[in-house]
C-alpha cells in the first residue's frame, strides 16, 4: 500500500519534470520534502495527462515492471508521456497549465490461467485489474481505470487490449497468448498543479 504522502510527492516529482523539460521554473527534483525510505520502493509506473476541462487524453505511457526505484521510473514515465507518446505531439510550454497529471503505480503482473479459455472473463475484475497481453509477435497493457472510463465489461476490456497490442479482438482466446492482471494504486491532480488525492476506481 502506497501512502498519500508518497503518491503526492510522485506526482508532484512528475508535474516539475514535465515543467523542468519545457524549460519552465521548478523546485529541485531531490528536495528536501521526500518522503522516507521511498528510494527503496520499486513498482511499476504510469503517468497519463488529461487536458483539464475536456477530460481528453493528452498522453500516457509508463514503465510496467520497475526498472530502478520508483523516484527514477517516475521521472522516466513523465517525461514519456508528455514528449514521447506516439499518439500525440509532444507537450509545449503553452498547454502545461492545461493539463491534469495522474500517476498509476502497478503491482506485479500476475499471469491468469483459465480453462476453458473462453471462461478467462470471469477472472477479471472490472475496477480492480489492469491487463497485459503477451505473444510471439505483439504486447500490449491497459491500465484498469480505462474500462471503467469506458464502461466496459471483462470480455470487452479483453477485446480492446488486444486491438491496443495490434492483434485481432478474439485472439485472448488463443492458447499461445498470455494475459496477465495486476493491481494498481492512482493519484492524481484535482486541478493543474493543485491538491493531489488518491482515485478509487467503483466496483463492479
Amino acid at each position: 500500500m502506497i501512502n498519500e504522502d508518497v503518491g503526492a510527492y510522485l506526482v508532484g516529482l512528475a508535474r516539475k519534470t514535465i515543467e523542468r523539460e519545457l524549460g519552465l521554473p521548478a523546485q529541485n527534483l531531490w528536495e528536501s520534502r521526500r518522503p522516507e525510505g521511498i528510494e527503496n520502493l520499486r513498482r511499476g509506473v504510469f503517468v497519463t495527462l488529461y487536458l483539464r476541462d475536456s477530460r481528453e487524453l493528452r498522453g500516457c505511457m509508463g514503465i510496467p515492471i520497475p526498472r530502478s526505484s520508483i523516484v527514477q521510473d517516475t521521472v522516466r514515465a513523465a517525461t514519456m508521456a508528455a514528449f514521447h507518446d506516439p499518439r500525440f505531439p509532444p507537450l509545449s510550454r503553452h498547454e502545461v497549465d492545461e493539463v491534469i497529471l495522474e500517476l498509476t503505480l502497478l503491482t506485479e503482473p500476475e499471469l491468469i490461467s483459465a480453462e476453458p479459455r473462453s471462461s478467462l472473463p470471469k477472472q477479471i475484475r472490472i475496477g480492480e485489474d489492469g491487463l497485459i497481453i503477451e505473444s510471439d509477435e505483439r504486447a500490449g497493457l491497459l491500465l484498469p481505470q480505462v474500462a471503467v472510463e469506458y464502461g466496459w465489461g471483462a470480455e470487452e476490456f479483453l477485446i480492446h487490449l488486444c486491438l491496443k497490442a495490434g492483434l485481432r479482438p478474439t485472439d485472448w482466446l488463443r492458447r499461445d497468448v498470455k494475459i496477465y492482471r495486476f493491481g494498481a494504486e492512482i493519484f492524481a491532480e484535482e486541478t493543474p498543479r493543485g491538491k493531489i488525492r488518491k482515485v478509487t476506481l467503483p466496483a463492479h
